[in-house]
């Protein structure tokens, strides 16, 4: 069968030390955070025993931007948010059947850091008529990341933390000793929805201090000690 016109390029984003991942899915994780999730007016669980469920939603693949590449201001919106997240990559085929922790975790391969960038009002008016938030969150270059870092580099993530400075100025701080699920858990909760693949991306949420993003604003994301991104929005 031929196409009727040429396949568009698999996004790849480069891996510290040589290769590419290239990229099949992107998976999001919301209100991971207890901090972020009480300053979107969402209660935060006191326990383990009362997380619930966790909340998921996608981007397409194609939004990642690499590189320190300008990030364009996107349309229909008038407040853009920033949330800085760790990002963990498969470079495995989950099994079938139930996931332990470590099986889970052993489908990881590398880490980087990225932003999670969000039309808010867009997010906001959905949200208030129970709709879903699809606009708000699955947009045109709306995943900024970072080369990934191979799991054997980053070492133990209990002692990482995330830091977003907007011209500067620090925005966002948050340890991942704070994750409300952590990515072992997170991968098991995803592989009872979804067949999860090597190629999967998933962005694990974001600590308080989410606000708006303006033409011009230049970005600095870090998993600390790790790696590091930086950028900037234009009109």
């Amino acid at each position: 069968m031929t196409d009727l016109f040429p396949a568009p390029p698999v996004p790849r984003v480069p891996v510290r030390g040589g290769g590419a991942f290239p990229v099949r899915r992107i998976f999001c994780v919301g209100r991971n955070f207890a901090d972020h999730a009480r300053e979107m007016g969402a209660a935060a669980p006191a326990s383990k025993a009362e997380r619930g469920q966790p909340v998921f939603f996608h981007k397409p693949a194609d939004a990642i931007v690499t590189g320190g590449a300008d990030v364009p201001y996107p349309p229909g919106t008038r407040d853009l948010h920033h949330e800085v997240e760790l990002v963990a990559a498969l470079g495995h085929d989950a099994p079938t059947g139930e996931l332990d922790g470590p099986g889970a975790q052993a489908l990881v391969i590398a880490y980087g850091v990225g932003l999670d960038l969000t039309r808010r009002d867009l997010q906001g008016a959905a949200k208030a008529k129970g709709l879903p938030w699809d606009t708000g969150k699955g947009f045109d270059y709306s995943a900024p990341l970072s080369d990934l870092v191979p799991v054997a580099d980053v070492g133990e993530l209990a002692s990482r933390t995330l830091t977003l400075a907007i011209n500067d100025e620090v925005r966002q701080h948050g340890a991942l000793t704070d994750l409300i699920w952590d990515v072992p858990e997170i991968i098991q909760e995803l592989s009872k929805l979804y067949a999860l693949k090597a190629g999967d991306l998933i962005f694990m949420g974001t600590p308080a201090g989410v606000a708006a993003l303006q033409p011009g604003d230049r970005f600095t994301a870090s998993l600390d000690g790790v790696v590091e991104l930086q950028g900037a929005i234009v009109g």
